[in-house]
């Protein structure tokens, strides 16, 4: 299981770097040219991607198990993380309280995007579960 941690941890801190990165780019370069909603549909598939490599990279590089509850516990720790650095963002960066947070979380823009959150945290799983149907062809 501590692998299945290192791995959560490693993957929560390269992947929530990056989306910092591309948050910044959103925000400043994209958002005024394409709307809010224009510009979170164009980064999320980055994000997802990148996550997708960063997950396996994490999973091989810490020989996390390709089965269920490491591969769960791998994913749900990035997930936690993710989440609390959103919320830590958002009260001590841009000084919101927890109800105004919640409430940007009913926008369209930020359904998808923690839509996309959730993929993050089930990526893990996904892969091993990929690559078992693949080595039984």
């Amino acid at each position: 299981m501590i692998a299945a941690l290192k791995g959560g941890v490693s993957y929560f801190v390269v992947v929530y770097s990056l989306g910092f990165l591309l948050g910044m780019i959103r925000v400043l370069l994209l958002a005024p040219r394409t709307g809010e909603m224009g510009s979170v549909l164009l980064e999320t598939p980055i994000i997802l991607g990148a996550s997708w490599i960063v997950a396996r990279w994490c999973a091989n590089m810490f020989a996390v198990p390709a089965t269920v509850v490491p591969r769960l516990a791998m994913g749900g720790v990035a997930f936690a993380l993710l989440i609390a650095g959103e919320i830590a963002v958002s009260t001590f960066v841009f000084g919101r309280g927890w109800q105004n947070t919640a409430a940007l979380y009913q926008t369209p823009p930020a359904i998808v995007g923690l839509a996309a959150q959730v993929v993050f945290g089930l990526l893990p799983l996904t892969q091993a579960i990929l690559d078992r149907g693949s080595r039984s062809n």
